[in-house]
């Protein structure tokens, strides 16, 4: 009987241990849905600016890609242009956006605006899309593809700065992360709106082109009525 006691007490100690194992999994995935209840709970609601912006990143990223997905093939067979003028358009709009960018976060900060340094970025990329289709010259393209990018280079940092100012603390990467994302599906819609447009026109790439206006116009409208600067 003496013998039995300690094998049964072995016994009860597996069983007990065994159980606690077997209840491992459940009481964590207890604790993480009422993590994820608080979490969702707690969790602040994205800025409407942030929405705004990313809308408005949608619909330029969509008229840019539009333009440029064909305008390489545009300066060569209706233009005459050669591939060492294509890249040196490239080279130098790409270089005058990169240049600008330097500066312009630091005017927002030294005017404390943001807004109007974004509009008129936005602004002047969306004044240069009808001069893509009115060109009949390889240094119309250019112009426009210059200012094009410099507007790209004014608007850049003013609006990643205006996202940090409105975004609260606990989303400030999805804020970020939400108007990237909607950057990139403009700049996939874009290519596939110049495919199916000029499957539709028959190659006729100055209609084409004029499809850009209106996202380009529509970023504007939503610059100017849903942005909002946050009080300083």
């Amino acid at each position: 009987m003496q013998e039995l006691l300690p094998r049964t007490r072995r016994n009860i100690n597996f069983v007990s241990f065994a159980l606690f194992v077997v209840k491992i999994p459940y009481l964590i995935a207890a604790s993480a849905n009422k993590n994820k209840l608080v979490f969702i709970r707690k969790s602040p609601k994205i800025p409407r600016t942030v929405w705004t912006l990313g809308y408005v990143s949608l619909f330029m990223d969509l008229s840019s890609e539009l333009v440029h997905s064909i305008l390489p093939v545009f300066l060569v067979t209706v233009l005459g242009a050669n591939a060492l003028t294509v890249g040196f358009i490239e080279g130098i709009a790409e270089a005058a956006a990169l240049i600008v960018k330097i500066f312009s976060g630091a005017l927002s900060d030294f005017f404390n605006r943001r807004k109007w340094l974004i509009l008129a970025g936005y602004g002047m990329a969306a004044l240069t899309k009808p001069l893509f289709p009115l060109a009949s010259s390889v240094e119309t393209v250019f112009t426009a593809r210059f200012l094009d990018r410099i507007g790209k280079g004014i608007r850049g940092a003013p609006r990643d700065a205006l996202i940090a100012d409105v975004a609260p603390s606990d989303i400030r990467g999805a804020c970020f992360g939400l108007r990237q994302s909607m950057d990139t599906v403009g700049a996939v819609l874009g290519p596939l709106a110049a495919i199916v447009l000029l499957y539709l026109y028959h190659g006729d790439m100055k209609t084409v082109l004029w499809f850009a206006v209106v996202p380009a116009a529509i970023t504007i409208i939503l610059i100017m009525a849903g942005v909002r600067e946050p009080r300083r």
